[in-house]
């Protein structure tokens, strides 16, 4: 049955593949709008031609469906819902109306409707149906035939750890802390019991037992010593020995939310498409609307589907009091980047730093901004702020040096940028990333390059999949003046990174340095075949490539003033 629904979500992406549905001549023209609309993923669009269509044909299973779909994915499930039922009226096997039912029934906590629909034959999949008919049974206040059902499923193989999960957050939904905590202390949730909100929700039951060292041990060891609003307010009540509420899924309707989101991450993960995990996304914020992970997940798959306005308007949902505030603000700021408006996205984050300026997050995320905008200056002083408010202890403050080392070099301060690449290594010496940006721009400054071939072969070993890595590679030899080494290895980079115009140029002055000269020509002619004029952050450089195949090689060497071949320096 998911398997279904996958097909009908992918229908949906591709419009109506179908002939045109009886009594088409009235409404082909908002079928095929709809159907225009579905392709580009415009639900608001797809959603109002499909219900013009059905105001000439309203019995019409195709259109029905269509609609359903495009409100669901709109998040309009209201909307959504009385095209549902007719479709349930009609006796339809609808994976997607059977989606909108059971949002309808978990929202008005009608569980005896929910427990009546999932006997019906008709479902979404097992493991979704199943664990919606335990929740159910929580709503309906039968913990005993609540379990029961939980532990029916577990036995089956695939995803026992996420059903003794939802196990846990239904026993802590009704006061049974020490029945919940049983199952993580086990480890019995499996990795849903690692993911943040299983953490979360871990820390929330331990603190309910009075266990609160015990929950401050758990997210220090979870989270590195990050923090973010919503942990720090946790953090200070657990260490105050204030109450902590139970929050991650509170009743049997948040739970059934959970069981949406839970399944929206798990498909997201396994790469399925973002129109049919969208469905799932939808529906755990329909019935959590405080669900933050969902909303953020749902911003996501919309910026993924270039729905960029219905992204920013989804994150602009959260207010300035919401503990997730700030994570909402940088999807905000991330999606205002993605849609060609990066000047709004740095107005955001400058804002975000002025209301959570104590969070690195903000400052790196800023940096980040400015720093694709050819802004190094202000980008590098945002990552100082950035890396003076992350803890010494915190592994993934390398990250914060590298970005701030790449400023610094484009910036034009070479002695600063290789300072922080090196404390980036000294905190994550084998990072290949790291690793090839430092001994690159070694080998472009002639120094050091026997330490840069190491450099880059370390890095290559790390991640010998990397066209660009492999290129650093080959160029090192080449400076080094191995030259028939170099060849095999600007070849593999070629093959990695077919189309990048700075890859094939390398190599076509690695093969002129061995005397393969019309391999040479043929390979600066790709190269400038591939240069992309508005891409102003590319090393490319056709004007050489062109004077290259103009007079040669060593001809230009000699112009610039450089080495000839035979000489290259070893230094």
């Amino acid at each position: 049955m998911i398997r279904n629904l996958l097909f009908s979500a992918s229908v949906f992406a591709l419009g109506v593949t179908g002939a045109l549905p009886v009594g088409a001549q009235s409404v082909s023209g908002a079928y095929l709008a709809g159907r225009h609309a579905a392709v580009r993923s415009d639900f608001s669009e797809a959603a109002d031609y499909y219900g013009r269509a059905l105001a000439r044909d309203s019995m019409n299973v195709e259109l029905l469906e269509s609609a359903i779909l495009a409100n669901l994915s709109l998040g309009d499930v209201d909307r959504a819902i009385p095209l549902a039922k007719v479709l349930a009226a009609k006796h339809q096997e609808s994976q997607v109306a059977h989606l909108v039912t059971t949002a309808d029934n978990a929202q008005r906590g009608d569980y005896d409707g929910l427990l009546a629909q999932e006997g019906d034959g008709a479902g979404i999949g097992p493991w979704v149906d199943g664990l919606v008919k335990a929740w159910a049974y929580v709503g309906k206040g039968d913990m005993t035939q609540a379990v029961a059902e939980f532990d029916t499923l577990s036995r089956e193989p695939g995803m026992q750890g996420f059903v003794m999960y939802h196990k846990a957050l239904a026993l802590a939904s009704v006061g049974d802390f020490e029945g919940a905590e049983r199952i993580f202390a086990a480890n019995e949730a499996g990795a849903a019991g690692h993911t943040r909100r299983g953490v979360i929700a871990r820390a929330e039951i331990l603190g309910q037992l009075d266990r609160n060292a015990e929950a401050l041990a758990l997210l220090n060891s979870s989270f590195g010593g990050s923090t973010d609003p919503e942990l720090e307010a946790l953090t200070l009540a657990l260490e105050g020995g204030e109450p902590v509420k139970f929050a991650q899924a509170p009743d049997a309707k948040a739970g059934i939310a959970e069981v949406f989101f839970t399944f929206a991450a798990v498909l997201r993960s396994e790469s399925a498409g973002e129109h049919y995990v969208l469905l799932y996304a939808r529906i755990a914020r329909y019935l959590n609307p405080r669900h933050i992970d969902a909303l953020l997940l749902t911003a996501d798959l919309l910026e993924s589907l270039e729905q960029y306005d219905l992204a920013i308007a989804e994150l602009a949902n959260v207010p300035a009091s919401d503990p997730a505030y700030h994570a909402a603000e940088l999807g905000r700021a991330a999606a205002l980047r993605r849609s060609g408006q990066p000047g709004r996205a740095i107005e955001v984050l400058q804002q975000l730093t002025r209301s959570h300026g104590d969070l690195p997050s903000v400052h790196s995320a800023l940096g980040d901004a400015l720093r694709a905008e050819d802004k190094f200056d202000d980008a590098i002083a945002a990552y100082d702020m950035a890396i003076n408010k992350t803890p010494d202890t915190n592994p993934q403050r390398w990250v914060l040096f590298y970005a701030r080392g790449i400023s610094q070099e484009r910036s034009g301060d070479l002695d600063k940028a290789e300072a922080d690449f090196r404390a980036a290594l000294a905190i994550n010496p084998d990072q290949p990333q790291v690793l090839n940006y430092l001994g690159y721009s070694l080998v472009e400054q002639g120094r050091n390059l026997d330490e840069a071939l190491n450099m880059i072969e370390r890095a290559v070993a790390a991640s010998p999949g990397s066209g660009y890595i492999v290129d650093s590679l080959g160029w090192v030899l080449y400076r080094l003046g191995r030259y028939e080494e170099a060849v095999s290895q600007m070849e593999r980079a070629v093959e990695l990174v077919a189309v990048d115009p700075v890859v094939n140029d390398h190599l076509g002055d690695v093969y002129w340095a061995v005397g393969r000269e019309r391999e040479a020509e043929f390979q600066w002619r790709r190269a400038l075949s591939f240069v992309d004029p508005e891409d102003t952050d590319s090393e490319a450089d056709p004007g050489r490539m062109r004077r290259k195949l103009e007079i040669g090689l060593d001809a230009v060497l000699s112009e610039e003033g450089a080495d000839p071949l035979s000489k290259v320096s070893t230094d």
